[in-house]
């Protein structure tokens, strides 16, 4: 897919395989992905660049994913909050979507059409 302006997608894991995947699904969909391992490092990338959507992961080393996902939406409540997670859906914190583990491209292609308004205007 050819975006007239790309998506910029984070994506913040302590899974090295799991920060693949994702990439690798939000990359064919023509999105414009930074990864991060941990909250401190996903903070001073969407302050550097700030992310049209985030895709967190509520158990990360240090600061947990739920802090992470406040921080977010403090400072930048037009980002969309994506969690994922391999707990039960009932202990996500509130969010826009949620990629339960494990996900699928169908599922992150659902994400993309349904919160992201100019991913659908391609």
């Amino acid at each position: 897919m050819q975006l007239d302006q790309e998506v910029a997608v984070l994506i913040v894991d302590d899974s090295d395989d799991q920060r693949a995947l994702l990439r690798r699904y939000f990359e064919r969909e023509g999105c414009m992905v930074t990864t991060a391992q941990n909250a401190e490092e996903a903070m001073l990338a969407y302050r550097a660049a700030t992310p049209d959507l985030a895709v967190i992961d509520l158990v990360l080393p240090g600061m947990t994913g739920w802090e992470l996902t406040d921080c977010l939406r403090a400072e930048y409540p037009e980002c969309v909050v994506v969690i994922t997670s391999v707990l039960e859906i009932s202990q996500y914190p509130d969010s826009q979507a949620n990629l339960p583990k494990p996900f699928t491209g169908a599922q992150v292609r659902k994400v993309l059409h349904d919160y992201v308004p100019k991913w659908n205007s391609a």
